[in-house]
């Protein structure tokens, strides 16, 4: 024996604990790294490596060495043990947060059909799998419902992020057999944690009676009502609560894993399996609006980089795969193979048949449905855990999730290039590509600063419009300049504020409707509201808590005709990021939130210039409104027409992606100014919408043009800033 592993003959040993990490962290990412490059997913990598240094392998080679760097000393066993336990719970936080039931729903009886025949079918293969296996293979043979049972499922569950990664692979995640292959794989997943929470509860009972079912089943329903309406609003405002109060870092990551152990404990404590719980809290959490990318990110981090290794190495631990050279076993682990992948295709090609798809589309969606995965490894090591399952109908799953996730990818990639692109899908890719790369779709959250002025009423109409192409969860602060230490003055103020946050809601609700029936959503819009003196320092406190973008409108906008108040000028200094200036004139001073809008876009070809053409779009959109872009080519400097067309073509292909009808104008002019103006009173525009860029300087300043239009415009002026 080594001596670093001496210690463990008196105990549990750090070092040997500390070698065990490293092992298993080091050759899983190095497996890891060789399916990835080999086209199969990383998690089998690191299933590979607890098969490698575990019994199978490296146990088999150097037995001396296995038993040092993991020895059976169960108070050794049980400090790796903890991190696994911690890495299911996490791995069912991160497959939860990775779950889209929009994307459930906008699939339709396609998806539903497909998951539910491809759980059906192989879940009653399994089942009766489970009464023809000789006794001397279960754990207990007068309870050999509950491994029958266990079977099923570990037969009928797909593994969803086996499945996304291929169909990502593919970049047929917005096509529409991708969708409705994930929305299955999402259905299965989350079927399967309930399924395996009951099983788990009947377990306990020992039995299977009608009162311990229905205690499972009841038990299990109202915890999922209560999740998905009450619980989605606490998570909601935990996460907010943790994002806009708590200074220290991290602190959403914490509130995150708080809301998971809540959750986890509450499903053990009403008798099924925590992993319940933790698969719903990732489903609330990702569903939650102020879930940045980051944060996201930082979190995803340190479960694929430690938890995952180690859960997965472990469970490669725990399969001996020397019992195949038996060859009754080996027959037999063949066998749970074939009838595992029978089961699960049929199932699934007849759903897909069922929900209207093509024999392409079906072929390609049971190739995908076949993968078992991470989902598969969790489902045994439960019922390892539980006593559901023998160390060998536990090694006899691991070889089937092995076997089956790595003939999936080279089929589903095989089944899916075969699948043609129809024209209506083709313009839908294109539109959504546009969208996802543009300026809108990556505002997280958005800042309105108005009062209770018409401006303010015009700017918080603009806002509805904005938040609702992305459901961007909307803070409106309500900006007044009285004394808000006054008690009966706050609650006035905030009053105030709650009107604005109605009409955001409102206007939001009313532009959804404009959407085409494909991409309308049941709009989930959070709004909230404060009161805030018209400073910087106010805005800059606000913006911390992180917003991508601020609506700014007030009633004093400009001083002295063209320039800026200094109130906009402070509150534009307290926000760092981009903005989007309202000034109503004429027709939206009188009637701000019902006004008609006719649009004037001028575009030069800049990012910023770019950023005002999506905002242009999405209100012409919602409003119905008619929309011209204009390019003022500067008089006496030479032109380029490629140019200019070129830019022009831009903005039409944004405007034709989204349904909406654009005029295109070149005008030469040494002004500007001019040449908009000018536009906009022959074509009768009342809304000038124009990207800027803030220029240095103690005054809001964004160049000559701007400064024109802010002193001659009769029209509306919308700034969008850079």
């Amino acid at each position: 024996m080594p001596a670093w592993a001496a210690g463990g003959a008196k105990g549990p040993s750090e070092v040997i604990f500390i070698a065990q990490l490293v092992a298993l962290m080091l050759v899983g990412r190095l497996l890891g790294e060789a399916m990835l490059r080999m086209g199969q997913p990383a998690v089998m990598g690191q299933l590979i490596a607890g098969l490698l240094l575990g019994p199978s392998f490296l146990g088999f080679l150097w037995p001396d060495f296995q038993h040092a760097l993991f020895p059976q000393a169960p108070e050794q066993k049980a400090m790796l043990q903890g991190i696994s336990e911690a890495g299911i719970l996490l791995l069912l936080l991160l497959t939860g947060m990775e779950t889209d039931l929009r994307l459930v729903r906008a699939t339709g009886k396609a998806s539903v059909y497909a998951s539910l025949m491809g759980i059906v079918v192989p879940f009653g293969f399994g089942v009766a799998l489970g009464y023809f296996i000789p006794d001397h293979m279960l754990p207990h043979p007068d309870r050999r419902l509950i491994t029958a049972l266990f079977l099923g499922t570990a037969l009928s569950i797909a593994s969803v992020k086996i499945v996304a990664m291929v169909v990502r692979e593919m970049n047929f995640m917005r096509r529409n057999v991708g969708q409705v292959i994930l929305a299955s794989a999402i259905i299965d997943d989350s079927v399967g944690w309930i399924i395996v929470s009951i099983i788990f509860s009947l377990a306990l009972h020992g039995e299977v009676d009608a009162w311990s079912l229905a205690q499972s089943v009841v038990g299990t329903f109202i915890f999922m009502v209560l999740s998905l309406t009450v619980g989605r609003r606490l998570v909601f405002f935990a996460i907010r609560w943790a994002n806009d109060v708590l200074k220290s870092d991290f602190a959403v990551i914490t509130a995150i894993l708080i809301i998971m152990s809540v959750m986890a404990l509450t499903t053990h404590a009403i008798g099924v399996h925590s992993v319940l719980g933790a698969f719903v809290a990732g489903i609330l959490v990702g569903e939650s609006p102020i879930l940045t990318k980051h944060i996201d990110e930082q979190l995803r981090g340190l479960i694929t980089a430690f938890f995952a290794p180690v859960f997965f190495g472990l469970a490669g631990l725990s399969a001996d795969l020397t019992i195949l050279a038996d060859p009754q076993i080996a027959l037999a682990t063949a066998g749970l193979i074939l009838i595992a992948s029978i089961g699960k295709f049929g199932g699934a090609f007849i759903g897909a048949e069922l929900g209207g798809l093509t024999k392409r589309e079906g072929f390609a969606l049971a190739c995908g449905m076949n993968a078992r995965g991470s989902t598969e490894v969790i489902i045994a090591t439960v019922g390892l855990s539980m006593g559901a399952l023998t160390q060998n109908l536990f090694t006899m799953i691991v070889t089937m999730a092995v076997v089956t996730t790595l003939a999936m990818p080279p089929t589903l990639r095989w089944a899916l290039s075969r699948i043609p692109l129809s024209k209506e899908e083709k313009q839908r890719l294109e539109r959504e590509e546009i969208e996802s790369q543009g300026f809108l779709a990556n505002i997280e959250r958005l800042l309105l600063a108005v009062d209770e002025s018409t401006n303010g009423t015009f700017a918080t109409r603009l806002a509805g419009i904005v938040a609702a192409t992305h459901e961007m969860p909307t803070t409106v602060m309500h900006i007044t300049e009285g004394d808000i230490d006054d008690k009966k003055r706050v609650k006035q103020e905030a009053a105030k504020a709650k009107d604005a946050a109605s009409i955001v809601q409102e206007v939001a609700e009313r532009a959804e409707a404009t959407k085409t029936l494909e991409e309308q959503s049941l709009l989930s819009l959070e709004v909230s509201t404060l009161v805030g003196k018209p400073t910087a320092e106010i805005v800059a406190e606000e913006a911390a808590k992180g917003y991508g973008a601020m609506i700014l409108g007030i009633d004093k906008m400009v001083a002295r005709t063209n320039h800026f108040s200094d109130a906009v000028t402070k509150l534009a200094t307290g926000f760092e990021g981009p903005l989007l200036i309202a000034d109503a004139r004429e027709e939206h001073r009188k009637h701000p939130l019902h006004g008609t809008v006719s649009i004037l876009l001028p575009v030069n070809g800049t990012e910023v210039s770019r950023r005002a053409a999506e905002v242009a779009v999405a209100i012409a959109r919602a409003t119905k409104a008619p929309l011209t872009a204009i390019y003022v080519a500067p008089q006496g400097k030479a032109r380029s027409r490629r140019a200019e067309e070129a830019i022009l073509k831009d903005i039409s292909a944004l405007a034709e992606s989204f349904s909406v009808d654009v005029r295109t104008a070149v005008r030469t002019e040494k002004a500007a100014g001019d040449a908009i103006l000018r536009e906009a009173a022959r074509r009768k525009h009342n809304v000038i919408i124009m990207g800027a860029g803030r220029r240095p300087g103690e005054k809001l300043f964004f160049g000559d043009t701007a400064t024109a239009l802010l002193e001659k415009a009769q029209q509306s002026l919308v700034f969008v800033v850079s």
